[in-house]
């Protein structure tokens, strides 16, 4: 029996390859170069796609398409959020329509958290800091699950007509009632720009960690089924790296030491820094002399991830690493320093976000 991916649960995916073979998941490689101006892109974060030729074609034609993602509003904006709303961006710089959900519902239903803090959160932390990073107004259209326009619904109600309980227990596992309502209601917030009231058909782009694949294996499975209805043309998705935490396991939104928030006191985070585990040996000798290992660095993924964005300079730091040219101390006063300076500038960005967040939700 094939492994299943848990999207509520606490995946620890030690080999990316092997999703190619169990989950039909296609390598990204083909796309890197065409791609390269995007970080995660060139460096092979980004790792896997499904139909990623369509929205290839569409970039390339400059026709119209739509990237659309999800946010679970459930705590601190932190560095991980982070790639997902670089991704955003970029998509939007080459000429995607923006579609983002704020999946309350789903905090709601499944977390168990209110509907308020749900809420304030997802303006004051993500939609803030989206912004602050450069999501531009335009071209972007943001909701709430709980709280859209009739079509969305309408939509999500005609989508369980054609699905069976079976199906849904093959691809999650045991489901509870919550659980089921929230499945069925991502595939609409991912299916639904496509409807004609938003301009569709056209192609949608949906990025996410591996995790959240079997939403999209089901919501690719539903568009299909609804051909004469609605001619949905099928979602693509891309599957990025996640990264890990400040102390080697998974970051969670639970654990403030295992990431760096975007509101985090500059203090804070060199304290984080310094305190984070890194590939370095036991000693400085052993060091000089076998060098550190910068694929169980934890400094190095801030570098490689976000602080660094010439591939020639974060070269240099890997080879000096593994040579012993470079020891630990000196690596994390690097990223220490890169670090404040970003957070001092993205949170002066923040302040200035602020009107602008309240125009887009004055609009819905």
């Amino acid at each position: 029996m094939s492994p299943r991916i848990d999207p509520w649960g606490t995946n620890d995916i030690e080999d990316y390859r092997n999703l190619f073979d169990e989950f039909g998941i296609e390598s990204f490689e083909r796309f890197r170069r065409k791609l390269s101006d995007n970080r995660y892109i060139r460096r092979g974060i980004i790792f896997g796609h499904r139909d990623f030729d369509k929205i290839m074609n569409s970039i390339q034609k400059r026709e119209s398409f739509v990237m659309m993602t999800g946010l679970m509003p459930s705590g601190k904006f932190h560095l991980g959020h982070k790639m997902v709303a670089d991704q955003i961006i970029f998509y939007q710089e080459i000429g995607a329509e923006i579609f983002l959900c704020s999946a309350d519902l789903e905090a709601y239903v499944v977390r168990g958290m209110d509907l308020e803090t749900v809420r304030n959160i997802a303006t004051e932390e993500y939609l803030t800091n989206y912004m602050a990073l450069g999501l531009k107004e335009k071209n972007l259209r943001f909701w709430f699950q709980t709280d859209y326009v009739t079509p969305y619904y309408r939509l999500r109600d005609m989508l369980s007509r054609k699905v069976t309980f079976s199906e849904l227990n093959a691809i999650y596992g045991d489901l509870t009632p919550g659980k089921i309502f929230s499945v069925i209601t991502q595939a609409a917030d991912i299916l639904h720009p496509q409807l004609e009231e938003f301009g569709g058909p056209r192609p949608t782009v949906v990025p996410v960690g591996a995790d959240q694949d079997p939403h999209l294996r089901l919501t690719r499975d539903l568009a299909s089924r609804f051909q004469t209805e609605f001619r949905f043309i099928l979602p693509s998705s891309t599957y990025h790296r996640f990264m890990r935490g400040l102390h080697g396991g998974k970051m969670s939104s639970s654990d403030p030491k295992s990431y760096i928030a975007l509101t985090d006191e500059p203090k804070d985070a060199i304290n984080k820094i310094m305190n984070a585990k890194t590939g370095g040996r036991a000693t400085v000798g052993e060091q000089r002399e076998k060098g550190g290992i910068p694929g169980e660095c934890m400094v190095y993924d801030l570098f490689l991830y976000h602080l660094i964005d010439d591939d020639h300079k974060l070269k240099r730091i890997y080879e000096d690493c593994i040579s012993g040219a470079r020891i630990c101390g000196e690596c994390k006063a690097n990223c220490a320093e890169l670090m404040v300076n970003f957070l001092r500038k993205h949170q002066r960005r923040r302040e200035k976000a602020k009107d602008a967040v309240e125009r887009i939700l004055g609009k819905r």
